[in-house]
């Protein structure tokens, strides 16, 4: 059931079986969401913590004028708010953009490993430090960078995230998310949106229809981008 949570964490460093049992014995319950549900709510004090099994969510804030805009994109393997065992209350919420099949945490569980694990509770840091450094890269592409580098980089991050917890097929991969919700991503309308997308089409870097992304030209999407993994901290080594 863990599977992708070891993928994921077994990309910076190896996890041992004590581990492993470590991480399984403090899921507490499997959980469901539909589309469009919360999974976590802005203003909540979670006494779990929440890891993605099959699915998409997406971390977002909303504006007083009603007005959302998506922090980050969450993929099986991701705790979407380990942060929460110190932080308490939650700044923002999390929505399944795709049915989600979720496991939580317990956090009196969370808070044995972190005294009894050390190594354990360094790769549970180095996850929440991830997370970081891919808000930055969100920040400078949405400030930065022209609207189809910020595609570009968006589609670079979430095949080489895919990847690594073996969601990818060849150089493709699912993406369950509307031009709506894109949108709410790069901060564009949908119309906007739209022609983003066909501007990537137009010079043969991706081909995208059905909830499918296809990457066509790996060395040009990237050289676009401006994309360079250092980010996500995937190099195995001790920690």
């Amino acid at each position: 059931m863990l599977e992708s949570l070891y993928l994921n964490l077994g990309q910076h460093d190896a996890l041992s079986d004590e581990e492993k049992a470590l991480l399984a014995g403090a899921m507490v319950v499997e959980k469901y969401f539909a589309t469009g549900q919360d999974l976590v709510s802005a203003g909540s004090r979670p006494t779990y913590s929440t890891l993605i099994l099959d699915g998409l969510a997406a971390r977002y804030k909303v504006l007083e004028d009603g007005g959302r805009q998506f922090t980050s994109l969450q993929v099986p393997g991701d705790f979407v708010d380990l942060h929460a065992f110190l932080l308490k209350t939650m700044d923002h919420g999390i929505i399944a953009l795709s049915p989600c099949r979720v496991v939580v945490a317990d956090h009196g569980r969370l808070r044995t490993i972190t005294e009894q694990a050390p190594h354990l509770t360094r790769l549970l840091w180095l996850d929440t430090l991830v997370d970081g450094a891919i808000h930055r890269e969100w920040i400078v592409a949405m400030g930065r960078r022209s609207k189809a580098a910020h595609l570009a980089h968006l589609v670079c991050e979430l095949f080489v995230r895919l990847q690594g917890v073996e969601r990818t097929s060849g150089m493709s991969f699912h993406l369950p998310i509307s031009q709506a919700e894109l949108a709410d991503v790069l901060g564009l309308s949908v119309v906007h949106m739209n022609r983003v997308i066909g501007a990537l089409r137009k010079v043969g870097v991706i081909s995208w229809g059905n909830h499918n992304v296809t990457i066509l030209d790996w060395n040009r999407l990237t050289e676009i981008a401006e994309f360079d993994p250092t980010y996500l901290s995937m190099n195995r080594e001790p920690r």
